[in-house]
């Protein structure tokens, strides 16, 4: 996956972070359906331009609750899962186009090293773009497993209203659907148990 130079290791006296204090909203059982929580800021009109990574504390984020922030213009989808979800993931494997995630222009190798169902460094905590791979639109978050209109053995994912493409839990597209890919990863790397941070490779990753 093509990074634009974001695989250099960290170096916090070169660049400039922005800071996206969380909050989230709304609670959730075993089965939810997750409020999306907007976080905005004003970074300047240059580190925009510079794609600036973003930083977040993920303190305070509880299953099935989801934060968004903004990246190079684009919504990023910071998603904790719960067991359940992350259990009916495998269930999943032959309804998708790519469920190994095999097209490396969508995510960074390094978060299919523990899991390629999974998507992520961390098992719970899915970090997305918020953009259907079909025409740039925004999908709807249904993360619950139960019956929906559109897929009577839903197990929770995204469901775009546009034109009616589907994703599970990890953005893994569904066959059948207009979308041609999976939704993006983009870089990002853990600080530290609770500090995300957006748009970086972690330090020594291939």
């Amino acid at each position: 996956m093509a990074n634009d130079g974001v695989n250099e290791p960290v170096n916090t006296g070169r660049r400039r972070f922005l800071t996206a204090t969380t909050a989230v909203v709304g609670a959730v059982g075993v089965g939810f359906l997750a409020v999306p929580f907007i976080k905005s800021w004003n970074p300047s009109a240059r580190a925009k331009l510079a794609g600036a990574p973003v930083t977040a504390d993920l303190t305070g984020l509880q299953e099935g609750q989801r934060l968004v922030l903004e990246w190079r213009g684009q919504p990023i989808w910071i998603v904790k899962r719960s067991q359940a979800l992350l259990d009916a993931l495998p269930g999943l494997d032959a309804h998708l186009r790519d469920p190994q995630s095999t097209n490396a222009d969508q995510q960074p190798a390094y978060v299919l090293k523990s899991n390629p169902e999974f998507r992520s460094i961390k098992p719970e905590i899915s970090v997305l773009v918020g953009l259907c791979t079909h025409l740039g639109c925004s999908p709807e978050m249904v993360a619950e497993i139960r019956p929906q209109p559109y897929d009577p053995d839903w197990k929770g994912g995204y469901f775009c209203p546009c034109h009616k493409s589907r994703f599970d839990m990890s953005g893994r597209v569904f066959q059948g659907v207009p979308a041609p890919t999976n939704l993006v990863v983009p870089p990002h790397f853990y600080e530290n148990d609770t500090t995300i941070i957006v748009g970086l490779d972690p330090q020594g990753a291939a």
